[in-house]
């Protein structure tokens, strides 16, 4: 669990450019996205605002890894445009990824480095000096209850602990926008609550725009931005009662059986 007096990170970074919170922090316009003949994305659009928690909705198939490829340029944009805080990804790579953080649903620490070994490690990714890299790194294992655990190998660690790293590192250098691919797969019911927790409170202590990818209905709070995506498509968008009220149901697990089973048959779609 997380510790409930550690200090608050900073977020500001000296080399960013301030950043209006006007801009959303992620927009995603138009996007369409096919893999030979078979269409994955078609024509997604909606946006995430700072200091906002969206939810992004969708059975496995749904479209949601196929977009977060895109957002993260592992792919290249086919039809569309995507910018983050009103950098274009496809022109400003540079500027636009700079502002973003994410956490990919397959595990990605080294198991056998130190917890503080591979937060170093990914600090000299982005170029952070080492002893910056020390003093952020020490920073975020308090803040997330590892401390204690700073020279213990990864591979030590339990499902939930290894996530909860995965959020320190990809908050090193201090990003605005914070991507999370079902970042609870294969975890407890206890150890998920914990991490939807932890990133609800960045949100709102430090005002970072969260776009958190799952397929679980109690993961998804009445306070959030809800879009929901289904075979590629775009079925639904807005703040989680307006998407309740609009489709006639009486809570998200309803409106979404509502949608999905209105929507019109297309072609699966990739994960």
């Amino acid at each position: 669990m997380m510790t409930q007096n550690a200090p608050a990170l900073d977020t500001t970074s000296s080399a960013q450019q301030p950043v209006s919170d006007q801009v959303p922090a992620l927009s995603v316009a138009g996007v369409s996205h096919s893999y030979g003949a078979r269409k994955a994305l078609n024509d997604v659009s909606f946006a995430v605002q700072p200091a906002s928690f969206t939810a992004l909705l969708g059975l496995n198939g749904a479209g949601k890894s196929t977009l977060f490829s895109l957002i993260t340029r592992l792919f290249a944009v086919q039809t569309g445009h995507i910018s983050i805080f009103g950098h274009d990804i496809g022109r400003t790579p540079g500027e636009a990824l700079r502002l973003l953080g994410v956490v990919f649903q397959p595990r990605t620490l080294d198991l056998d480095l130190s917890l503080t070994q591979n937060l170093l490690y990914h600090a000299a990714l982005h170029g952070i000096s080492r002893r910056e890299a020390r003093a952020r790194s020490e920073k975020l294992l308090t803040r997330i209850g590892l401390a204690d655990r700073a020279g213990s190998k990864v591979r030590d660690l339990s499902g939930g602990q290894m996530r909860r790293l995965e959020i320190a590192r990809a908050l090193l250098h201090r990003p605005r926008l914070l991507l999370l691919d079902e970042a609870t797969v294969g975890l407890d019911v206890k150890a998920r609550a914990d991490i939807v927790g932890h990133v609800r409170q960045l949100v709102t202590e430090q005002g970072i725009g969260v776009l958190w990818a799952t397929h679980l209905f109690d993961e998804i709070a009445a306070t959030d931005d809800l879009v929901v995506l289904h075979q590629g498509r775009v079925l639904a968008r807005g703040p989680v009662p307006q998407v309740i009220a609009e489709s006639g149901a009486s809570d998200v697990n309803a409106a979404f059986a509502r949608l999905t089973t209105q929507a019109r048959p297309a072609r699966s779609s990739d994960a």
